[in-house]
């Protein structure tokens, strides 16, 4: 585990070392956005969440970062009272960027090292590690597939299970504007039993459908966008659905997102 967290704290020191120097940053995108649905699992049905998002592509590979503010309208949660918090750190190594060659074949553009931390909470604390893919798919903005092997920290299980997960956008052009769909998909696909009990396998879809309102305003592309977040969550956190517990998640949230 000391090995894993100082490979995170590297990488986010040369992220963050990034952001102040102009040769090293290509690009970047920071976000915040409010939702609010109903018909949750397993934490209290109804939630409003609150979320910071930055991207960026650097010299080296590339960084995403989100933390959720979640509330429970009222409601309180088990472990974690009225409100929560979590959030996902994911820095990515590109071996093209890193040894300046020319990786793709097929329909791979880059491979990459691809890290993340995942905290919030309580017991929340996991750590993800594995191979990375820039893929060129027909039509999409971005198609990413990264493959992780999951550890985690504390009581809860969950060590040494594999986790695929895929991230894209898509854009359509509608009217004057586009729609954006984009999300990411993480399917643990095997389960884990050892001392700490048992971590099932579980998938999590999660795309948002967004209408650029800034661009049919005319107040800027890609700035403002209103439209729904799906959730979809086959036996959520691992845990094995079953008649007197579901835990199956299938629902949506209406979204405003604003980019600065």
């Amino acid at each position: 585990m000391r090995t894993f967290n100082s490979l995170i704290l590297a990488t986010g020191l040369l992220a963050c070392g990034s952001a102040h120097a102009g040769d090293l940053l290509q690009w970047q995108s920071n976000s915040l956005t409010y939702l609010w649905g109903k018909n949750f699992k397993v934490n209290p049905p109804t939630q409003q969440t609150f979320t910071f998002e930055h991207a960026d592509g650097w010299k080296y590979g590339d960084n995403f970062l989100f933390i959720d503010r979640i509330g429970y309208q009222g409601k309180k949660d088990a472990r974690n009272g009225g409100d929560t918090y979590y959030g996902e750190f994911t820095p990515r190594l590109s071996f093209g960027k890193i040894f300046d060659q020319n990786l793709s074949f097929g329909p791979i553009k880059d491979v990459l090292l691809a890290l993340t931390y995942e905290f919030g909470e309580g017991d929340a604390d996991s750590y993800l590690i594995g191979p990375g893919f820039d893929l060129d798919v027909p039509g999409f903005d971005y198609f990413q597939l990264n493959f992780y092997q999951r550890t985690t920290d504390g009581s809860r299980p969950g060590d040494n299970v594999w986790q695929i997960t895929p991230v894209w956008a898509y854009t359509l052009p509608l009217g004057d504007s586009d729609v954006l769909i984009d999300g990411y998909m993480d399917w643990v696909v095997d389960n884990d039993e050892n001392r700490r009990g048992t971590y099932h396998a579980n998938l999590h879809f999660n795309p948002q459908v967004k209408y650029d309102l800034g661009k049919a305003l005319k107040l800027g592309e890609k700035q403002l966008y209103v439209g729904f977040e799906y959730d979809y969550w086959k036996n959520k956190y691992g845990i094995e659905s079953s008649s007197g517990f579901n835990t199956n998640q299938n629902t949506a949230s209406f979204l405003v997102k604003v980019h600065f």
